[in-house]
């Protein structure tokens, strides 16, 4: 099936893929070819793309996303989002200081508003932590 990742700068990825895992409102789901049409919402998280169907777990592909809509078919997965960056373009530390940055500002929130938001962007620095930190491993 055709995977398409496109973010508010254009197209981040369009290839053939065996799997793909996203993050959603309702969990991660795990789309392979013939799935069922479906739209969702991705939230902050990890995305997992498997090339070939032998492609072992650790080599999968990881991508951390900012929420966006999920549109597939049987033969297309079709994700937008704001951003998507894969684990090597994510510095470690530059995601370990916006979480702390995120962290505090949600401690020094005044209203109901200013948690949410601090509460989000904790959300997308903890999914760019996870993907940094699983890029490290591998090596």
């Amino acid at each position: 099936m055709k995977l398409e990742l496109i973010t508010l700068t254009g197209e981040k990825l369009a290839e053939d893929v065996y799997e793909v895992t996203i993050p959603t409102m309702d969990g991660e789901i795990s789309v392979f070819p013939g799935h069922e049409t479906l739209t969702s919402v991705a939230t902050d998280g990890a995305l997992y793309v498997r090339k070939t169907k032998n492609q072992r777990d650790e080599d999968r592909d990881v991508f951390a996303l900012s929420g966006g809509v999920v549109q597939i078919s049987p033969t297309l997965v079709r994700i937008l989002v704001d951003e998507a960056e894969a684990g090597d373009e994510i510095a470690m530390h530059e995601a370990e200081e916006a979480l702390a940055r995120a962290k505090e500002l949600r401690e020094n929130a005044k209203d109901a508003v200013s948690v949410s938001e601090a509460e989000a962007l904790m959300n997308r620095a903890a999914a760019r932590l996870k993907v940094a930190g699983l890029r490290k491993h591998r090596h």
